[in-house]
């Protein structure tokens, strides 16, 4: 290869803000991806494995879904409480970061009612609650701990990662703020989410969640459930009931009917949020927006 060549090929990657042998990450969702993405920027490539509206819980792997497992040279997962389709997939490959193992995060674990209702509803059994990326300091003190472990794999790039997560900071105190001023007028409204996801955000910004349909979205609410779901519609204690874009809102409308409780629609897995630079930051921007829209009218 010439020296021209090769200047040429340096200049092209310097462009596109990635160097020619750059890392490949793949993440098992989207959600974290958006995250990885951002401390990747310029040093690594990210991607993720579970379609958007597939859900990671009951997903079954293709052909083309273990390529991709087999090119990539870093894998990001949660674990098995969230994608036990990659459980045994991943156990003698190498460079995978399991999220669920952090020691310095402290994930939300299910108390005894919660693990009976997932035990009734015929659930997976899980002892954590997944949906760290809803949460800004579970997903801050996930964000560190995937900065040092690319460093680890990939330590001639570590002043660029660490840079990286400086501006994951940063961005992410000023979208916290900016979430608290919008939440702050109507955190004591009361609402119904489908499903119980939204934990850690609820927990951080202390809103007033009075419940959920199914603590799973691919198991139908029980009757017992919307029949307390329903009386506390008709008795105002609720302002707002949240669909989810995946999943038909046919028992939300059914269940709001005749009262005047108003409907919105909460996306968990940002199913919907276009993967731009930032994109993880308009992720949480668009659930607190939903949120204040809902609830404020």
């Amino acid at each position: 290869m010439t020296k021209r060549i090769q200047f040429i090929l340096l200049c092209i990657c310097t462009f596109w803000g990635v160097n020619a042998q750059a890392m490949s990450v793949l993440s098992s969702v989207k959600p974290i991806n958006l995250i990885v993405q951002e401390l990747t920027a310029g040093v690594a490539t990210s991607s993720y494995l579970v379609p958007s509206g597939a859900s990671p819980h009951d997903y079954a792997l293709r052909p083309s879904d273990m390529k991709k497992i087999q090119k990539a040279d870093t894998i990001v997962w949660y674990g098995n409480d969230l994608e036990p389709f990659l459980s045994k997939v991943l156990e003698n490959k190498k460079n995978i970061i399991t999220v669920s193992q952090f020691p310095s995060v402290e994930f939300y674990h299910f108390d005894k009612h919660d693990e009976d209702e997932h035990a009734h509803e015929g659930h997976h059994h899980h002892n954590t609650d997944p949906h760290f990326w809803l949460g800004p300091k579970e997903t801050l003190g996930v964000a560190k701990e995937i900065t040092k472990q690319l460093i680890k794999i990939d330590p001639l790039n570590k002043d660029q990662y660490q840079s990286n997560l400086a501006q994951f900071e940063k961005k992410l105190t000023q979208v916290v703020k900016t979430i608290s001023t919008q939440l702050a007028p109507v955190k004591s409204k009361g609402y119904f989410v489908f499903h119980d996801a939204y934990g850690y955000f609820e927990r951080y910004f202390d809103m007033n969640n009075l419940g959920h349909f199914t603590v799973s979205p691919d198991r139908k609410p029980g009757a017992k459930t919307l029949i307390k779901i329903k009386k506390s519609l008709v008795s105002q204690q609720a302002v707002c009931v949240f669909s989810e874009p995946q999943f038909e809102p046919a028992i939300v409308t059914t269940i709001t009917r005749g009262t005047d409780v108003h409907k919105g629609e909460l996306d968990p897995l940002a199913i919907q949020q276009d993967e731009v630079p930032g994109a993880y930051f308009n992720f949480l921007l668009t659930i607190s927006n939903e949120l204040e829209s809902c609830l404020n009218q």
